[in-house]
């Protein structure tokens, strides 16, 4: 049997209901992955948050091995979900409020 990776085993349960579509979902996944990153409180009790952490950020890393369909996800390597790498230069304007989460438009300055 074929081992994938995580992020692509996520991706085509997400697509459980089109999985000739599941190349789509591979953003959902990378999403879904980013936020696991911080373990909760009964995880860090079981077992070592920084392993926990360099696991997942792997698993991140591997979205750049999985082919992607075209519409789909099309970031660039080197950009995670938290900003722990660098925006692709497409992925936000020049307005810096766009880096962050800004709830009322009037805080942003342009």
């Amino acid at each position: 049997m074929e081992q994938r990776t995580l992020i692509e085993r996520l991706a085509r349960h997400l697509a459980a209901g089109e999985p000739d579509q599941w190349e789509e979902r591979v953003a959902d996944a990378a999403s879904i992955l980013a936020i696991m990153k911080d373990p909760d409180a009964a995880m860090r009790e079981a077992g070592d948050e920084s392993q926990w952490r360099a696991m997942i950020n792997a698993a991140l890393r591997e979205r750049w091995a999985v082919a992607t369909h075209p519409g789909g996800d099309e970031a660039e390597p080197g950009t995670d979900e938290e900003g722990e790498f660098s925006l692709h230069p497409h992925g936000v304007s020049g307005n810096r409020a766009d880096w962050i989460h800004v709830h009322d438009s009037q805080e942003k300055s342009s």
